[in-house]
């Protein structure tokens, strides 16, 4: 498109057209009817909105290369912007949710800010309630001074899952602006056991089933068989969010277990109860805290307190399972690794569940 109009002449005609084509392709394949690029990835979905953008700018600047495909192109950009806001925390940074990383895209405020130069008008923030991005199977939720982010859809394109990680039905939390709850990111893309063992269901917020994971991620960028999520449901009321959902990721295993997970949101708690349908011999759900913050738990494991930065409190409390502090790594930027604490709920009978609380 760029050399298309940057040129003249039959040649450059060509390229014009080509560009053209292509895009009228890929732009309905790759961006979904919510906005969500379609693999699923924060980091990457940044990256298109600001190629987006670009031949927005290009398309202003030259108005002969695409009169008629401008338009197009405006709606997909204030789709994929919409949901970019969903998909952040209240730091204003990206959810980190499959290959996901801060500092390689344009931020979402410099986005923003282009779209305005490109007069694209305000963006429209959140509001308290759900947000179901149903397209890419992300869900918001945001109550008082929490704001939920789920993963209930598939982990990616079934041609294209190299960016996929084993991340199906977790979440991330933020409390008073603080992140609590954090997927464990992306540090690199080398071939090896790390990249593995970041893409792994144990580097999330989820439960992971006879230590293994819930899609078979392998290689550096490939996925073999992939948790599916099944029998979603999303309920709002005036004084609770609820999500349920399920996935089949482990039914490849002998005793074909399913994980179901429910989130229940008050103005006060966030309770996340797991059960399983299905033989298994171990299973485990796993909570990664922000770097940032201090745990302090009581001598059985079973409850604690984590302190915010900023002085507010949040109490835990393993209501089934038997609970374990341990460490971890969090890596929210490529080429960084930060150890953080990770609380586990280890089944102890079909169910396991845990409560947040704040004031």
């Amino acid at each position: 498109m760029f050399a298309g109009a940057f040129f003249s002449g039959k040649e450059a005609d060509a390229w014009l057209r080509r560009g053209l084509r292509l895009l009228d392709k890929e732009i309905p394949e790759q961006i979904l009817n919510d906005g969500g690029h379609f693999e699923r990835s924060p980091m990457y979905h940044s990256i298109v909105s600001e190629d987006l953008l670009d031949l927005l700018n290009l398309a202003e600047a030259y108005p002969s290369t695409a009169p008629s495909e401008i338009a197009i192109w405006r709606e997909a950009a204030q789709r994929m912007r919409r949901w970019l806001a969903a998909m952040c925390h209240p730091d204003g940074e990206i959810a980190l949710f499959n290959d996901a990383a801060v500092g390689v895209a344009c931020t979402p405020a410099s986005l923003d800010a282009y779209a305005l130069r490109l007069g694209l008008g305000e963006s429209v923030a959140p509001e308290d309630g759900i947000t179901h991005l149903a397209g890419s199977g992300y869900v918001r939720l945001q109550m008082g001074p929490a704001v939920v982010l789920l993963d209930v859809g598939e982990i990616g394109p079934d041609y294209l899952p190299g960016h996929a990680h084993a991340d199906t039905l977790s979440f991330e939390l933020s409390l008073f602006g603080q992140r609590v709850l954090v997927n464990s990111g992306t540090s690199c893309y080398g071939r090896g056991s790390e990249r593995l063992r970041q893409r792994g269901t144990a580097a999330h917020n989820t439960v992971i089933i006879n230590g293994l994971d819930s899609s078979e991620v392998w290689g550096a960028f490939r996925v073999a068989r992939r948790a599916r999520p099944v029998g979603l449901s999303v309920e709002q009321r005036q004084d609770y969010l609820r999500v349920s959902c399920a996935h089949n990721g482990y039914r490849r295993l002998q005793g074909k277990p399913v994980h179901w997970r429910e989130w229940v949101l008050r103005e006060h708690t966030l309770t996340v109860r797991d059960r399983i349908k299905g033989r298994f011999e171990e299973a485990i759900s796993r909570f990664h805290f922000h770097p940032g913050l201090i745990l302090a738990p009581k001598a059985d494991n079973q409850s604690g307190v984590v302190s915010l930065p900023a002085g507010d409190a949040l109490d835990w409390q393993v209501l089934t399972g038997k609970g374990e502090i341990g460490s971890a790594t969090y890596h929210p930027r490529f080429g960084v690794t930060e150890e953080n604490q990770c609380l586990t709920a280890r089944f102890t009978g079909p169910e396991a569940s845990v409560v947040f609380r704040w004031d």
